[in-house]
């Protein structure tokens, strides 16, 4: 992916002036990102949470040895990027209603100051990092590829990939109206329209299907935030069979649209926040897809494949942090491992890194540093055993939400339900084989836990699995 002249010249630019605030003011900028319901909005929450209570996380060096004297929240530095609602993130997750936020529909921003002592260096003694949190969706990812493609090239490789056997009929709709345009028929908006709204409704259904994710870009069709509606919206493939669009045709118009939504969306995004990023976990719900059986095991790697080709990764060199810096660090991460008992976190991990080892292969060899785990953001459930018959198996106990069917029976939101949510195979390789049959797993959807307070009638802070591991990958070198 290469943007454009221009653009190199203005990240230049952009990358000098955020060199010259960090000498001064120690910041990194860590994005977080993840294909839709993989536990965004949850993991920034949770994470801002534990650093703002300093929770002596055993695995978190820093936080561990004591060495974090305090964290808060600071203004923020980029005026335009909305702010990351944490306080009513963490009120949905502790509150009342116990219930998970919303998911992540738009770019949101939060700066966590870090109060902490050096423990390793030249300069010793106090000092403050800020970690400049830019949550994003990870259907905006795929776009960034566009910007080396021409529209001619996109519609036929769009449009051959819907004629697979496995999404000709999810297509079925869309390739109805699309025998109806003509490319080199008049620019009409009411065609243009038309087509647009019958892609659109394609890409839902490829994420509702058995794949259970969508690499098909745009990525704003499914995620539109504040352009749901516009012009640059309203584009769609057509079948151009060889023919070049030609200017006041549909086909033109379709084009036109297609360049104006590189230039004004995708372009805007790489430059403004993607290309100024140093740290990035990316979360993956693998169990949704190893639910659903092969075939969206084999589309979530190609995701996650285009995923990380679009990180400018690697080794930071003074060149490259005053021209164009570099993701030096990339963690992919296994959401809701809580959904398993723990003797089955190690092959979910296993798993996850099958699924990401071509993409490691080729980041690593950049020079940066790859890394997988499993983890629960927020844990919903404890450890158990149950009884079937004559053996014991590891099961784990939460509350399902209200409505959740488990064996028949339908949960109220307020019983707490042991379930043995099966086992994932030794061999992680075994899962692209169907040794995990669709729908042979049990993962309900559990309420957030119900905090506690201790003796002195402080509440507890949120539980989770991994999450400290998680800081120490991302932040420990900036904290040392």
């Amino acid at each position: 992916m290469s943007p454009p002249v221009f653009s190199d010249t203005l990240d230049a630019l952009r990358s000098l002036a955020d060199f010259a605030v960090g000498t001064v003011q120690p910041t990194v900028r860590l994005g977080v990102t993840g294909l839709s319901r993989s536990g965004k909005t949850v993991f920034t929450t949770a994470m801002v949470h534990h650093l703002l209570e300093v929770t002596p996380m055993p695995v978190f060096r820093a936080a561990a040895e004591g060495r974090i004297r305090r964290a808060r929240l600071a203004h923020q530095p980029d005026d335009d990027v909305p702010r990351f609602a944490f306080e009513d993130h963490l009120e949905a997750l502790t509150g009342s209603e116990r219930r998970w936020p919303g998911s992540t529909t738009q770019i949101a921003e939060l700066r966590v100051a870090i109060d902490f002592e050096r423990a390793a260096g030249w300069i010793k003694g106090p000092s403050t990092l800020f970690v400049d949190i830019i949550d994003y969706p990870g259907e905006w990812l795929t776009d960034l590829a566009l910007l080396d493609e021409s529209y001619a090239s996109w519609s036929r490789d769009t449009v051959n990939a819907s004629r697979r056997a496995d999404r000709v009929s999810l297509a079925g709709p869309w390739h109805a109206v699309l025998a109806d345009m003509d490319p080199a028929g008049p620019a009409s908006e009411a065609n243009a329209a038309a087509a647009s709204e019958a892609f659109k409704a394609y890409l839902l259904a490829l994420r509702a299907g058995p794949e259970a994710v969508a690499t098909t870009p745009p990525g704003r069709f499914l995620m539109p935030g504040d352009l749901a509606g516009s012009p640059a919206l309203t584009f769609a493939p057509l079948d151009l069979r060889g023919a070049a669009p030609q200017r006041d045709t549909l086909g033109g118009l379709m084009e036109r649209r297609f360049e104006a939504y590189k230039s004004r969306v995708v372009q805007p995004f790489f430059r403004d926040h993607f290309a100024r990023l140093d740290r990035q976990i990316v979360l993956v719900d693998v169990l949704a897809a190893l639910d659903r059986g092969p075939g969206a095991l084999a589309e979530l790697e190609t995701a996650l494949d285009r995923v990380l080709g679009a990180f400018r990764a690697g080794r930071n060199t003074l060149t490259s942090m005053l021209f164009a810096p570099r993701i030096e660090k990339v963690l992919f991460a296994a959401t809701k491992a809580d959904h398993l008992h723990q003797s089955g976190h190690a092959r979910l991990e296993a798993i996850l890194r099958v699924l990401v080892e071509r993409a490691i292969r080729r980041t690593e060899g950049a020079g940066a540093k790859v890394g997988t785990v499993a983890l629960a953001s927020v844990r919903a459930t404890r450890e158990a055993m149950v009884r079937e018959g004559a053996l014991r198996l590891p099961a784990i106990t939460g509350t399902p939400e209200a409505g959740e069917v488990i064996g028949g029976e339908t949960f109220d939101g307020q019983t707490e339900a042991a379930i043995f949510p099966g086992e994932l195979p030794e061999r992680p390789q075994a899962v692209f084989d169907g040794a995990v049959a669709p729908g042979s797993l049990r993962f309900p959807r559990f309420r957030p836990p119900k905090l506690t307070n201790d003796p002195a009638g402080r509440s507890h802070s949120l539980p989770y699995i991994r999450l400290d591991r998680a800081l120490e990958f991302l932040l420990a070198d900036k904290l040392a």
